[in-house]
């Protein structure tokens, strides 16, 4: 992890969590008090209909609210669907976009994601693009090539004038248990930083790149020390506050 990059660690709540699951977030922000100092910036991001309650819990900059995914419009007939606005005015300063199970279950391209991002940027948010390969993609040999397509195609051209996280998921460690070796995790991050640096110069540097994939304590302070790394995307291990800041500690 990059001595000179700040690293985020980000909760990825998916579809869990009802009003109860509101505790975790005082819970999350007690331990973070109790720390007193943490050398990470900490997101989370709860289902849509959370997002303003848990912000008023979290009060202050100790802990950011992000959303899962917003629409490309501002407004309009898009029935269940939410803007980055509606996101920004409920409290969010983040949202994921482009995360696989959007890619995989609602066939979202990487053009669409590019306009979430676009919007997202607009009103404000900072978009965590997600990028990553199915583990046939690895095992033939094509996983720099479809994680760079996806970069490349994800990505607004503007984002060197904003601040843009992206976020590594190899699709066949999410949920499962699995992560690929250290080694796979250090090529695959100087991969996305080179195709970060080419396409924004310093701007591409100083992004945030982070890990997801079966990240919990036992193995985040391994992950986090490898170059490039500069945070987790996290998902089970973020529903539960100690859980989630055994990870943050680490950073």
């Amino acid at each position: 992890m990059s001595e000179r990059i700040r690293p985020l660690i980000a909760g990825n709540w998916k579809m869990n969590g009802t009003s109860a699951a509101l505790n975790e977030i005082s819970r999350l922000r007690e331990l973070i008090a109790e720390a007193r100092r943490i050398a990470a910036d900490i997101l989370v991001c709860p289902p849509a209909t959370l997002v303003h309650r848990a912000a008023q819990i979290a009060q202050g900059d100790a802990i950011a609210l992000g959303g899962q995914d917003c629409h490309a419009s501002r407004s309009g007939a898009y029935t269940g669907d939410i803007s980055a606005e509606m996101l920004s005015d409920a409290g969010a300063r983040y949202v994921i976009l482009g995360h696989s199970e959007r890619r995989a279950g609602h066939g979202e391209t990487s053009a669409e994601v590019r306009a979430k991002a676009e919007a997202a940027l607009a009103a404000g948010l900072v978009p965590v693009v997600c990028v990553g390969e199915t583990e046939t993609e690895r095992a033939e040999g094509y996983a720099n090539a479809v994680v760079g397509d996806q970069v490349t195609e994800s990505l607004p051209d503007f984002a060197a004038d904003a601040e843009i996280v992206v976020a590594y998921e190899p699709v066949w460690a999410i949920g499962t248990g699995k992560t690929p070796t250290i080694d796979d995790i250090a090529q695959m991050h100087r991969h996305i930083r080179q195709l970060l640096v080419d396409r924004f110069g310093a701007a591409g540097e100083s992004a945030r790149i982070l890990y997801g994939g079966s990240v919990k304590p036992s193995n985040a302070g391994e992950i986090l020390s490898t170059p490039n790394v500069n945070g987790a995307l996290v998902g089970g291990a973020s529903l539960k506050a100690d859980d989630f800041f055994g990870i943050i500690s680490a950073a």
